[in-house]
């Protein structure tokens, strides 16, 4: 039987849903919603993403087998600071609606969703967990529930939220969770591996690094 951990699960679910508010995919998601039956969306994505975060998931679990764990955690936590800087960037939502293949709408948003993870922080974040927790059926339960979550949200309430709750506040937390996330982690690696003190002045430069990166990220696309 394979191993549960807890923590893994909850670690997983908790980045997948922050991960996906205001991402791409729940743009996509809402947009669908509008048009077909909300379950079937809802299905379509559930199909899509576990086969998505499946393969990701083992992908995560074959790097353990070769690389240091010390060093796979400190690569993840370091990801999640640059996946919570990526939150950051402007994006375009997608507004384009796929026609509907001969699947029918949970094949067509099936496709679509498959298609669209890759490359998208939601996957990536997927790898990073599952190569850092040796636990890939948790994993991968939590991160297709947290995906399944936030998607659900956009359904259902997606327009309304927006109206209530503005995209950059929404980008701030997200990539606030992220950070703190990654920072957790790279303090417990490196205080075992180079002392307290010297973790210190690292944490010191990464939060410093963050927040320079954050100024430029929110303010370069601002008029003159």
């Amino acid at each position: 039987m394979l191993p549960f951990s807890l923590e893994a699960f909850t670690a997983s679910f908790a980045l997948i849903v922050v991960a996906e508010m205001g991402d791409k995919t729940q743009f996509v998601a809402m947009s669908l919603a509008t048009k077909y039956s909300p379950y079937k969306v809802l299905f379509g994505i559930f199909l899509a993403t576990i086969a998505n975060f499946a393969i990701m998931v083992a992908i995560g679990q074959v790097i353990t087998s070769v690389v240091p764990i010390d060093i796979i955690s400190l690569a993840a936590s370091l990801s999640f600071i640059a996946f919570g800087l990526w939150t950051l960037k402007p994006e375009k939502p997608k507004e384009e609606n796929p026609k509907l293949s001969r699947f029918g709408i949970v094949g067509t948003v099936a496709a679509a969703f498959f298609i669209a993870e890759f490359g998208d922080k939601t996957q990536l974040t997927t790898i990073s967990l599952a190569a850092e927790y040796q636990s890939a059926l948790a994993v991968l339960i939590g991160a297709v529930l947290g995906m399944l979550v936030a998607d659900g949200v956009g359904i259902a309430a997606g327009v309304i939220l927006g109206k209530h709750i503005p995209e950059k506040t929404l980008k701030w937390i997200s990539a606030a969770i992220f950070i703190v996330f990654g920072l957790v982690g790279v303090n417990e690696v490196l205080t075992r591996q180079i002392g307290p003190a010297n973790t210190t002045l690292v944490l010191v430069s990464l939060i410093v690094f963050c927040l320079m990166v954050s100024w430029l990220l929110t303010h370069k696309h601002k008029p003159a």
